[in-house]
């Protein structure tokens, strides 16, 4: 490995002009199929074989009209305090926002409140159901102001009007978040390279890497439907991982360079060490990002393939296009700061490996004291109850709430498949009937069947909202309903059956999951370091990472802890249901990364010769300051998007930069060197007969420090 890269980076350092051309060409080919094929993203979300994904094609099969994928919204109407909406004034007002809510673009039909029963009891309160006739990530921003531009009249003549539900929800754009993570990246590499241009290395290597995934992303989506939320996770992703793979290499060459070697031999040796760290530290990020296709969800396998994807980018340009580039800048690249007589690193190191069992046990205790709010970890999916205080979103979900009940925000649609009854009436009827006696049920709306008469919609309103386990036990209980030897068939679907099935899905792939990737990543980690006992170790230093992580979520966005310096205050709720699958398999990836980067310089001065605990100081001091400034840069990349307005990916955002400030400084800093202090030779323990199998990687370089070139 290590004398395959170091003559790739050699031949691209002698082919640098062909080498760049190359990649801006991708960059420019990927730009121009963004502006000729890409489309709108798509904001749904799927699960193919659940059982409201069947009902929801059953229902577009026989309810046609009904649209079960298409967009809707609802405008809710409030009278002045000691008015009604029926009298005359109200009523005209009201009146006036649905015809002009009707004709409205892009709208099918809209439900008067005084003829569909949607008027409260004390008759102030009331809503309009807007249909829709495409799908929410179709619906134009023409159509959104249209809604607003109806309910204007209404609202300056006194009557409190808000809207929400999928079609009024609009993305906005994250580029915020991205400045933010490429300005305090760009400090912290001048930092810590003293250098404008070793600053812009890393910075330009990310900038190409990230725009050709993105690209790449754009240009896909012509073909297939792609998740709203791909694009923003590939370049969180690949943004953070792009800076840090080309700070690690560009960090070595710097140091090639100060020990006498020319630019081009420095070049080599840089990729053929750090290289052979960055691929190996990829290949983690990728096995965990490509694993979440075996759970089976179409959005959850898109995000994750795109993200691995900007992440063998970031590898491909690290290892190629950044190798051209330092051959252009010359000896630019060296800067003038010079090394402190003892590095702040090794200071560090040589106090946790003085007493490592004391270091060991008070850092697994706090970790252990940060993860017990995941004991509460409840999961669902966003909704309007988190939307932003003062929205219209969070305004209508508490004047509906206000109005009709909690359960009113959550309603769930129950189809009747009677085409095998002999009676389909008295079936439906039948089962309406069961459904009214079941625990936790609020209303009944009347059966609906269709033009051929063999099948029933039904609305239900739970007593409780979306998200409370009352309604999860009540849409299980419906689903459980017996036939009743009436052959007609019971289903469940809507946005609320929906989000309690992709919970239940993602809740019973994460175990699986979980196995799969650390078993896979513990074989490399074996074939890397040529051991069992230091992935082993890296297995566990995760395990404590994730656990400590998500008690942290738990205690900022469930329970509202430090909600007003995160700025989540009054949007508390369940922690997303995608999230925990997510983030261990991201979190997995980048912990490996630290890993590999801070283990294999010990293993390469243990390698030539050093004593175990020297051998720890020796390497951690190599790697410490590259590590602590890459971890910083991942931080303040996924710190920024905590100011996104969407829930997913503030808390996205929150729990990647907790992870790895977690990991970084607790777990790879602290107690990898303590515990690898404590493990002495045996941390690098091999059987016989295994170390005669594995191939030799070779991801310390010792063929190039033998000359073997």
């Amino acid at each position: 490995m290590a004398i395959f890269l170091y003559r790739l980076g050699r031949a691209a350092f002698r082919r640098r002009r062909l080498v760049v051309f190359v990649w801006l060409a991708l960059l420019v080919a990927g730009v121009v199929g963004t502006v000729t094929l890409s489309s709108p993203s798509d904001g749904g979300f799927s699960i193919p074989g659940t059982e409201s994904q069947r009902t929801g094609d059953l229902l577009n099969e026989r309810f046609p009209k009904a649209k079960a994928d298409s967009a809707t919204a609802r405008v809710v109407f409030e009278a002045p305090a000691g008015g009604k909406l029926s009298e005359p004034a109200n009523r005209a007002l009201l009146t006036d926002a649905v015809r002009r809510l009707s004709d409205a673009p892009q709208v099918g039909a809209v439900t008067d409140p005084f003829t569909a029963r949607g008027i409260s009891t004390d008759g102030r309160i009331g809503y309009a159901q807007v249909a829709y006739e495409v799908a929410a990530k179709d619906v134009t921003p023409e159509a959104r102001a249209a809604v607003k531009a109806a309910i204007e009249s209404a609202r300056a003549a006194g009557l409190t009007v808000e809207y929400g539900g999928n079609a009024m929800d609009e993305t906005e754009p994250q580029h915020l978040s991205e400045i933010i993570g490429v300005g305090v990246a760009a400090v912290v590499l001048l930092i810590t390279f003293g250098s404008l241009v070793a600053a812009g290395m890393p910075l330009l290597s990310a900038i190409i890497g990230v725009g050709i995934g993105v690209t790449a992303i754009s240009t896909a989506s012509g073909f297939f439907d792609v998740a709203s939320t791909t694009s923003v996770l590939a370049v969180m992703i690949g943004l953070a991982v792009s800076i840090d793979y080309a700070l690690l290499i560009v960090s070595r060459y710097r140091q090639e360079l100060s020990a006498g070697l020319e630019p081009e031999d420095a070049v080599g040796h840089a990729v053929g060490t750090a290289g052979s760290a960055v691929v190996f530290a990829g290949l983690t990020v990728v096995i965990a990002l490509a694993g979440l296709a075996v759970v089976g969800i179409p959005f959850l396998t898109q995000m994750g393939l795109a993200a691995a994807l900007t992440v063998l980018l970031a590898v491909a340009i690290a290892l190629t296009f950044l190798p051209a580039m330092l051959g252009m800048v010359g000896s630019r690249i060296r800067g003038s700061r010079k090394t402190p007589v003892k590095p702040v690193g090794r200071r560090w190191v040589e106090l946790v490996t003085r007493r490592p069992v004391a270091v060991l046990v008070a850092t697994v205790i706090g970790l252990g004291a940060v993860a017990v709010p995941a004991f509460d970890l409840q999961l669902g999916l966003s909704n309007d109850s988190t939307a932003k205080p003062g929205s219209s979103q969070r305004d209508a979900y508490e004047l509906l709430s206000k109005g009709f009940g909690p359960g009113f925000n959550g309603p769930l649609l129950v189809v009747v498949d009677a085409a095998a009854s002999a009676d389909p009436k008295a079936a439906v009827a039948s089962k309406a009937a069961a459904v009214r006696t079941l625990p936790h049920v609020a209303m009944v709306a009347p059966p609906t069947m269709n033009p051929a008469g063999n099948t029933a919609l039904m609305t239900v309103i739970p007593t409780e909202g979306p998200s409370a386990t009352e309604t999860t036990d009540l849409v299980n209980a419906i689903r459980d309903l017996p036939r009743m030897g009436d052959g007609a068939t019971v289903s469940v679907t809507g946005a609320t059956a929906v989000n309690i099935d992709i919970s239940a899905k993602l809740g019973a792939a994460l175990l699986p999951y979980l196995l799969l990737i650390v078993g896979l990543a513990f074989l490399l980690l074996m074939l890397v370091f040529r051991s069992v006992l230091v992935p082993l170790k890296a297995t566990l230093g995760f395990l404590l990472t994730i656990a400590a992580t998500f008690g942290a979520l738990v205690a900022v966005f469930q329970w509202g802890w430090l909600a007003g310096l995160f700025g989540v205050e009054g949007q508390t709720g369940p922690i997303l249901s995608m999230l925990p699958i997510f983030m261990i398999g991201v979190v997995f990836g980048l912990a490996m990364d630290y890993q590999v980067f801070l283990v294999t310089r010990m293993r390469e001065a243990h390698v030539h010769g050093a004593t175990p605990k020297g051998a720890v100081v020796e390497g951690f001091s190599q790697a410490a300051r590259v590590v602590t400034a890459a971890a910083i840069i991942m931080i303040a990349v996924f710190s920024g998007f905590i100011l996104s307005s969407e829930t997913m990916f503030r808390e996205l955002g929150f729990g990647l930069a907790t992870a790895v400030a977690i990991d970084a400084f607790v777990v790879r800093m602290t107690i990898v060197p303590a515990a690898m202090a404590l493990l002495g030779r045996h941390a690098w323990w091999l059987p016989g007969w295994l170390n005669r199998r594995l191939p030799n990687v070779d991801v310390e370089g010792e063929t190039l420090q033998r000359g073997q070139v």
